[in-house]
């Protein structure tokens, strides 16, 4: 027999446990389930790890039949005992949080060390310019930041607040029906249950919202969270005190005033995302904005010397931080000539 044990990485365990989770919820034969109670007595961090993950599922299932794995019998030893007591309890007290029953939010900072840490965070995110990055928050959403972006982190037990303080920025939401997501930008807020979106803040009057998954609920950055929640269970467009906003739309904010809602083609679409690929596409756009655009990534600076080229059309797919191939690129296709100048200025004009 090896003395060798096998060490698993924390991510390897989560792994295993999403597996097990989504075979419970399909249902787990008589070797399966005897495989999983196996599994979870081989190390606690395994129990630990089920625990967590099953707390995220949204099925009464998957908690139903953990609690009948892991029953407390009395012919068990004391510390299985308390391992079964303590997993029963935190099973029934998830369920009551899943079904919105007894439970008051009162409750809440009585749950598992834990699980306090993932209610709770206060952070702030950002990049510089010419930089993206990726974060996971503490409940397990996902925000991916574009050049130059600043978002302010401040989770509670009531409320997941964050503020987009510059740039932009995709949320990937995990649904926590209890406590929304809410990304405050300017003057206006976009609430979220569970659901992927796309804002762009110009500035604190123009804003841009991309829904890719879900619904985004835009009010006012100082409507209260209590309505916005009546507005996801109650979607009359009547009532509402602001825009929903559905998968495969989007909401355009100029100087306060919210432009018509539009449908948004899967081109269009990954146009205006293909920055999270580092990438940039141009359909005919004046240079001055594509210029505009590209500055976001650069501390370089263009100048255009010839008023006449400032509205010769762009189009063509570059890299944000590939300035040589897209001045190549109007060399080109546009007979634009550049020059350098002191402070990492380019000079664009063009061609005898």
């Amino acid at each position: 027999m090896s003395n060798v044990s096998q060490f698993y990485s924390k991510e390897h365990i989560q792994e295993q446990a999403c597996l097990w989770i989504s075979r419970i919820d399909r249902g787990l034969s008589s070797a399966e389930k005897l495989a999983l109670v196996n599994w979870c007595q081989e190390n606690n961090k395994h129990y630990n790890t089920l625990l967590a993950m099953a707390s995220f599922w949204d099925k009464l299932t998957v908690l139903n039949e953990l609690s009948r794995l892991f029953p407390i019998e009395s012919s068990q030893p004391k510390a299985r005992k308390l391992i079964a007591i303590t997993m029963a309890a935190s099973i029934v007290l998830f369920s009551l949080i899943s079904v919105n029953t007894l439970l008051d939010e009162s409750f809440i900072p009585f749950l598992p060390s834990y699980n306090e840490h993932k209610l709770t965070q206060v952070q702030t995110f950002s990049t510089q310019v010419g930089e993206q990055a990726s974060f996971t928050l503490s409940d397990g959403s996902h925000i991916q930041l574009n050049t130059n972006t600043a978002v302010a982190i401040n989770y509670s037990t009531k409320q997941r607040q964050l503020t987009l303080l510059q740039g932009e920025a995709q949320f990937d939401v995990i649904k926590d029906t209890r406590r929304p997501f809410t990304v405050v930008a300017g003057e206006k807020s976009f609430t979220a249950l569970g659901t992927i979106f796309n804002i762009k803040k110009n500035d604190d009057q123009g804003l841009e919202l991309v829904v890719t998954e879900g619904r985004v609920f835009i009010a006012k950055a100082n409507e209260r969270i209590e309505m916005i929640r009546q507005s996801f269970d109650h979607p009359q467009a009547n009532l509402l005190p602001g825009i929903l906003v559905n998968s495969g739309e989007k909401a355009t904010i100029a100087n306060h005033v919210d432009a018509p809602v539009q449908d948004v083609s899967l081109i269009q679409m990954q146009r205006d995302l293909a920055w999270q690929q580092g990438m940039l596409i141009f359909e005919g756009e004046p240079l001055t904005a594509a210029l505009a655009d590209i500055s976001r990534y650069t501390k370089i600076n263009f100048e255009i010397i010839d008023p006449q080229i400032a509205n010769f059309k762009v189009a063509g797919y570059f890299r944000a931080d590939d300035i040589d191939g897209l001045i190549a690129s109007l060399e080109i296709n546009l007979n634009i000539v550049s020059s350098k100048a002191p402070n990492n200025t380019i000079l664009l004009s063009l061609a005898n």
